[in-house]
């Protein structure tokens, strides 16, 4: 490891637990204006210039701007972007946390608080890599400019609207995602894009209320009208059934298949981090795990809710039911497509008292695996993980409003972070290992450099 950088980030821990103690839920609207002043404080702080943007007429978060300028020496015509998010998913279910969700806990060289993995560690171990720059060498090797927005855990629904207003602002050469760790080999995995996806609700109602379930004999009851909708979707197989679904799918390029064929994939690895008991439903498909956690779409069931589930019985005929629709797409997607097919499935199969709200969609994005950029971020990761520990990835499974930047600011995009396989985002005990954060400030201390050159 670099001399020092276990120093800086040591020096400025007090600072990553201050921002990880702020509950920016923005699911719940919690503390969203005073961490978007925390933010710009820190960047202005460190020596950097910092804005707090509004949409006029909106209720959005504000967007948080901020810019390094390169030093005597640097490279002052190149300009990299981070991309952040300063808000968390809520911590509910709180009886699962071992430790207050929002006080950062050191436990066994790890830090348990909500956000620490997703996404806050990133951005504090991005300021501790251009802190030492200012320090170590008088100055930054290339211009950074930062972006970090307040609603990317629900689906960015303003991230277009700031980026057509501000294109100027956050113009860039390239740009390194928010996310990024390693898999349960302890390989770094380095992301070129991500899948969209479209959220629904689906929701039935078959009486005006819940009925006494002898009236079972002749009336149907909304529990099952929607698992048959649902169930008319995917077959046991696990094919998904939506006509013209399939059809929408870009096919990968060979230098796209090529990119995959070079990533390792552990099948059990990946049912021992979950716990996975059954079988995986690619065993009955014609492709791989790997291709589908890559090149396919998916469509899943996230929730179900319908009559009584409380303890002992209660012999009820549920009058209502509701899902929720989990759909991740890849290119050829749009949440807008899929919406439609959805629809016309529903019509088609009897299905038109089944109502679908579509509660969010953002597009997928791959960034051209021929970009140089790429290799330069790769050979800085190689520097600080060892030249066989490191796995490009054509797009992560995962999605984020990645789509938006190359449409307004037409950039490659990277991602790379300080998480781990294990790390529980979204889910109780979320947490960081400490190594794994001071190797991801060398990272983007090696990448600054390598970047300005």
């Amino acid at each position: 490891m670099l001399e020092n950088v276990k120093q800086f980030a040591e020096k400025n821990r007090a600072l990553l637990e201050e921002y990880l103690r702020l509950e920016s839920v923005s699911a719940q609207g919690r503390q969203m204006i005073e961490t978007a002043e925390m933010v710009a404080r820190i960047i202005e702080d460190k020596g950097g210039q910092a804005e707090i943007l509004h949409l006029a007429d909106t209720e959005a978060p504000p967007i948080v701007y901020g810019e390094f300028l390169a030093g005597p020496g640097g490279n002052a015509e190149k300009t990299l972007l981070f991309y952040n998010h300063y808000d968390v998913q809520p911590e509910d279910p709180i009886d699962e946390w071992e430790t207050d969700p929002f006080v950062p806990t050191e436990r066994d060289g790890k830090v348990y608080c909500r956000g620490v993995s997703d996404n806050k560690a990133n951005f504090i171990a991005r300021i501790n890599a251009i802190e030492y720059w200012s320090e170590q060498a008088g100055g930054l090797p290339c211009n950074v400019k930062f972006l970090l927005e307040g609603e990317e855990e629900i689906g960015s629904p303003h991230i277009n609207a700031y980026l057509a207003q501000y294109t100027d602002k956050f113009a860039a050469d390239a740009c390194i995602w928010e996310s990024g760790g390693k898999d349960a080999a302890e390989r770094m995995e380095l992301s070129c894009g991500v899948k969209g996806i479209a959220y629904f609700d689906l929701a039935v109602r078959t009486a005006a209320t819940d009925i006494h379930s002898s009236n079972a004999a002749v009336i149907d009851n909304a529990a099952w009208r929607l698992t048959q909708a649902l169930a008319s979707m995917r077959n046991a197989d696990n094919e998904i059934l939506i006509d013209g679904f399939y059809d929408l799918m870009i096919e990968p390029t060979d230098l796209e298949y090529n990119v995959l064929a070079k990533m390792p994939f552990d099948r059990q690895a990946l049912r021992d981090t979950y716990g996975v008991k059954g079988p995986f439903i690619t065993d009955n498909l014609p492709y791989s795990e790997k291709e589908a956690l890559i090149f396919y779409p998916t469509l899943t069931i996230s929730g179900l809710l319908s009559g009584y589930g409380g303890s002992g019985a209660k012999t009820v005929l549920p009058a209502q039911a509701k899902a929720k629709l989990d759909v991740r797409l890849v290119p050829g997607y749009s949440p807008e497509a899929v919406e439609q097919l959805l629809c016309q499935h529903l019509d088609k199969h009897g299905f038109k008292d089944v109502e679908l709200t579509r509660l969010a969609g953002v597009m997928p994005f791959r960034t051209d695996l021929s970009s140089s950029f790429i290799e330069v971020v790769t050979r800085a990761a190689q520097k600080t993980y060892g030249e066989e520990s490191v796995v490009v990835m054509p797009n992560s499974a995962g999605t984020g409003p990645m789509y938006s930047f190359g449409q307004y600011l037409n950039v490659p995009i990277v991602g790379s972070g300080t998480e781990y396989y294990n790390s529980a985002p979204h889910a109780p005990n979320e947490h960081i290992r400490l190594t794994d954060y001071y190797q991801g400030i060398e990272h983007m201390i090696h990448l600054l450099a390598d970047f300005g050159q």
